[in-house]
C-alpha cells in the first residue's frame, strides 16, 4: 500500500523556486496587465472611463460646420456659454486666455484647443460670436446651433441651460460651470470645476498631452 510522501520530504529547493515563481507571475500580471494609475491632476476630474459624444452638426463663427470629427486628435476644452453673460462666461474666457498663452509658451498648443459654444443662438449670432471670442483669442473656436443640437449635446455630456423670458421680454440664461475635456479620440474624458485656475488647466493640459 503506498502512502502520500509528507511534505517534509520535498527538497527545499523546489519549495523556494516554487514560491518565487508564484510571487514572479503575480509581480509580471502587476507590471503589465495592473491598469494604469491615473495622472495627477489640479483642476480636472477624469472619469473611470471616457463617455461616447452623439454625433452633432453645429456651425462655427466664420460659417463652417463644427461636429464630433472637430474634437478628435487633440484635447479639446469646451465651455457652454453666451456673450452677454455678466461675469462667469467672460471670466472663464479670460482664464482661458491666460492658460492657452502658458501652453503656447511650452510649445504644446497645437495639442490642444478651446471651444466656446453659445447657448443663446437667436442673440449670438456668428458676427456677434466672432467679436466676442476674438477678444479673447482669436485662436478660440466659437460656434452655437438650433436647440435640437445643443439640447441633446449638452444632455450627453452631463451639462444643462435653459432659457426664459419675462413680461417685459428680457431674456435670461442659465447654465453649467463646468467645461468638458474632450480627449483626442473625440470621448467625454472629463471635466474641468470651476473655479478655474489658468496654471493648473495648463498644467493638467500639459500632463494629459504627454500621456496622450
Amino acid at each position: 500500500m503506498n502512502t502520500p510522501r509528507s511534505t517534509s520530504s520535498i527538497p527545499i529547493w523546489l519549495v523556494v523556486a516554487a514560491a518565487f515563481a508564484v510571487a514572479f507571475g503575480l509581480w509580471l500580471g502587476q507590471r503589465f496587465f495592473a491598469a494604469p494609475a491615473p495622472p495627477q491632476l489640479e483642476n480636472a476630474v477624469l472619469y473611470p472611463s471616457p463617455r461616447a459624444i452623439p454625433e452633432f452638426h453645429l456651425t462655427q463663427a466664420n460659417g463652417q460646420p463644427l461636429t464630433l470629427t472637430d474634437w478628435r486628435g487633440r484635447w479639446t476644452v469646451v465651455y457652454f456659454g453666451y456673450t452677454t453673460c455678466p461675469d462667469v462666461c467672460p471670466t472663464t474666457l479670460a482664464t482661458f486666455k491666460q492658460a492657452w498663452k502658458d501652453l503656447r509658451e511650452r510649445g504644446i498648443a497645437d495639442e490642444a484647443r478651446f471651444d466656446f459654444i453659445s447657448v443663446d443662438p437667436q442673440r449670438d449670432t456668428p458676427d456677434v460670436l466672432h467679436k466676442y471670442v476674438s477678444y479673447f483669442d482669436p485662436d478660440f473656436i466659437a460656434a452655437t446651433g438650433a436647440d435640437e443640437q445643443l439640447t441633446p449635446l449638452t444632455r450627453a455630456l452631463g451639462l444643462m441651460y435653459a432659457r426664459n423670458t419675462d413680461a417685459n421680454g428680457a431674456i435670461s440664461v442659465e447654465h453649467s460651470g463646468a467645461a468638458v475635456i474632450v480627449n483626442p479620440q473625440g470621448r467625454e474624458a472629463g471635466i474641468f470645476r470651476p473655479p478655474f485656475a489658468a496654471k493648473a488647466i495648463a498644467d493638467d493640459l500639459a500632463t494629459l498631452t504627454a500621456g496622450h
